[in-house]
Order: C-alpha cells, then structure tokens, then sequence
C-alpha cells in the first residue's frame, strides 16, 4: 500500500516565530503562513507551521513577519479536548522538515559563515 503526505508551500510570514525551548533539549517554533490563490481577489489560506531543532533556531534568528518563505513537510492533525467546553477539537498543523528563506538577501540579516541558508 502506498500513502503519501507531503507539503510544499511559498508564503509570506504571519509573525514574527515563536520559540518554545522543552527540559529535553529540544526546541520548536510555530508561525502562521499566508498562501495566496491564484485568484487574485481571493483571500489568502493561512497555514500553522511548526519547525523543530536547527531549522526552529534558523526560523528564530532570520525570519520575521511579512518575509517569504517556503517550507515543506507533512500535514498533521493536532487533537484535544477544550478545557471549558470539554468538546473534542481539532487543527491541521504542517510539520516542516525544510525551510526556504526566499525574497532579497539585503532583506534579511548576514550570516557569520555563508553556508547555504536558503535549505535546512
């Protein structure tokens, strides 16, 4: 049996990333990404990104709201039970294992070495 689940999507930055360090070592940031349609009086898709360990600490130090990036991964659905309502609630997250900064260099800040910052 063959499944697939991969996503691939070139965006511009919600906010600025937000980090989140765990007792493990580990580290995550999230942000929202806004994909336009190629209708252009459509409103754009928001997306939840979510980025672990180096790829989450180069989100961190060079990406910022409004920057274009791509990113690629899997679609995953985070599930829970809200506190107040005790309701079963549900979100599509996407998980990216790759980050593309994309847009003018002069636009972000330079690297101390200029190892390849446009894939991780």
């Amino acid at each position: 049996m063959l499944t697939l689940n991969t996503v691939n999507l070139v965006g511009r930055v919600g906010a600025d990333p937000e980090m989140r360090f765990f007792e493990s070592g580990s580290v995550k940031a999230t942000l929202s990404l806004a994909v336009r349609r190629r209708a252009k009086d459509a409103p754009p898709d928001w997306f939840n990104i979510e980025l672990w360990g180096k790829t989450a600490e180069i989100a961190a130090n060079y990406i910022r709201k409004g920057d274009q990036i791509g990113v690629s991964g899997y679609l995953k659905i985070e599930i829970w039970n809200d506190s107040t309502t005790g309701t079963l609630r549900s979100k599509p997250i996407v998980n990216a294992n790759q980050l593309h900064l994309l847009g003018s260099k002069q636009d972000r800040p330079q690297a101390e070495d200029d190892t390849n910052l446009d894939t991780f």
